[in-house]
């Protein structure tokens, strides 16, 4: 297969798990029924999103873009980034959304597409690896924010949306390969940005949607996510 060839068929991998974590989403809706089980893997799958979005920001793309920047740019983009997801956070409330799950998701996602498909013309196999950890990453985080979106959309329409968002990790990762392969600077900036806005979702309203009074499990669930990240960078090497 031609390099090209390899960035479509790993970007769309990564991508297939919002699909499909939004699949198994429609169908636990649909056949777990007792409330308490229920509510424990609802809030499980929540914190364990959370861990991943977490290990994703402190272990892959802060680190990625301190090197890539020098202080001043850095902490520009990154209060940037966290501001500009407060705006969006306040907006959707005011609308009656909560989609903190999704935007996390994507905010993840795509520039981390985007350095899978920036790397491959320099290390292809360092952009295989990133693809198969995203599409790790993906897969939890779909299943949370279909959650999300069944609240206010119907199942088709969700799944619909979850369907379309799949292909914006094709989208990022022609991006990153045919315009920012030579521009670490750039790329390291949108990774700075999306660092400020993940960290303000799980502040502002993953963490606290992951918590039950009385429960300690969905806690172990954001420690189970992050190590999951851990172990994906250690594959990187």
């Amino acid at each position: 297969m031609t390099e090209l060839e390899l960035i479509v068929v790993f970007a769309l991998l990564s991508g297939s798990t919002v699909f499909f974590g939004g699949l198994l989403s429609h169908y636990f809706g649909s056949h777990v029924t007792s409330g308490l089980i229920k509510a424990e893997i609802i809030h499980s799958s929540t914190a364990f999103g959370g861990g991943i979005l977490m290990a994703a920001v402190a272990l892959v793309l802060i680190p990625e873009g301190m090197i890539a920047l020098s202080i001043v740019p850095m902490a520009l983009f990154f209060l940037i980034g966290a501001i500009t997801f407060f705006f969006i956070d306040r907006y959707m409330q005011r609308k009656g959304g909560a989609m903190s799950q999704l935007l996390g998701m994507l905010s993840d996602f795509v520039p981390e597409a985007i350095a899978m498909g920036a790397v491959f013309s320099q290390n292809p196999q360092l952009g295989m690896l990133l693809a198969i950890i995203i599409a790790i990453q993906n897969f939890p985080e779909a299943f949370n924010a279909y959650l999300e979106l069944s609240a206010h959309y119907s199942a088709k329409k969700c799944l619909i949306i979850l369907f379309v968002l799949s292909f914006s990790g094709l989208g990022s990762a022609l991006a990153g390969y045919y315009f920012l392969s030579g521009m670490p600077r750039t790329v390291g900036a949108l990774m700075l940005f999306s660092s400020g806005g993940i960290i303000y979702l799980i502040f502002q309203d993953i963490a606290p949607l992951s918590k039950i009074s009385k429960n300690w499990i969905p806690a172990l669930g954001a420690c189970i996510g992050f190590l999951v990240g851990m172990v994906g960078l250690e594959l990187l090497g």
